[in-house]
């Protein structure tokens, strides 16, 4: 299961039906779940903790020291979850002691080709990063959400479950659970129903959080008034509760609904 023109360095831990494919260099502290696929000329640095059935795609560099001026070589970690695919050219940079001191991808996550997650970022699971898209140090990004193409995401932003961003964009503003978001500046767009429906949200459920959007960003109220007429007007439920936390809690600010100044 191991060509022999791979280098794999011989304190490595490797599942016995790991498949390493010719050219692939890993480094001595590496681990590699069961049924997963390393394909030809991706290099596996210290750090590195892969979890079961996943494929890593020629060209990958996982676990690279961080992009970080900061980072002085403290052992850190990058941890991908079971099932996620890291498709070609993918660089993984490990986390920092000043922060998480590693960077986690969760699983059944699928990261198109020549995606950068950089250090400190925590991705969940069921995420799915298009082509070439960039993410700064510290981003969160909560399960199922969608990142589009080519789009560039800046440090310490959350985006959160559900959230479905158009590709170009550039993301300066934290992105609310269930929310599209698209145009330039990023704005709201309305909420990712489509995606909500195929998850088995009631359309009672996708109607409430539709609702709580207009307050929000169709209404001209500020955020502590929208927020005070959707605690009053709504009982509490998961979906409700979880945007009105999102939102309190957000430190670099949400994105603005369309037309707003």
């Amino acid at each position: 299961m191991i060509q022999p023109l791979a280098y794999i360095h011989p304190q490595a831990k490797i599942a016995d039906n790991v498949v390493i494919e010719p050219f692939v260099t890993i480094h001595k502290d590496v681990e590699i779940g069961e049924g997963s696929w390393i394909g030809s000329n991706s290099v596996i640095m210290d750090g590195a903790r892969i979890g079961k059935n996943c494929r890593i795609f020629p060209g990958a560099v996982v676990s690279a020291p961080p992009q970080d001026l900061k980072y002085k070589g403290e052992a850190s970690t990058v941890t991908i979850g079971d099932n996620t695919v890291i498709r070609e050219c993918v660089t993984l940079n490990r986390g920092t002691a000043l922060d998480k001191n590693t960077t986690t991808i969760g699983e059944n996550c699928l990261l198109m080709a020549y995606t950068h997650v950089a250090h400190d970022c925590v991705i969940g699971n069921n995420v799915i990063i298009a082509n070439a898209v960039q993410l700064a140090g510290h981003i969160n990004v909560y399960d199922y959400a969608f990142i589009g193409g080519t789009s560039a995401v800046h440090q310490f932003v959350e985006i959160g479950a559900h959230a479905m961003i158009s590709g170009g964009s550039l993301v300066r503003k934290d992105v609310p659970p269930f929310t599209k978001a698209g145009r330039e500046p990023l704005s709201y767009i309305g909420i990712n129903s489509v995606g909500l429906r195929r998850r088995g949200f009631s359309a009672e459920t996708i109607n409430e959080i539709q609702e709580i959007y207009r307050i929000i960003f169709l209404k001209k109220y500020n955020i502590t008034k929208a927020l005070d007429i959707i605690e009053a007007q709504f009982n509490p439920t998961v979906e409700r509760d979880e945007i009105i936390n999102f939102v309190q809690n957000s430190q670099r600010g949400i994105m603005k609904g369309f037309g707003a100044v």
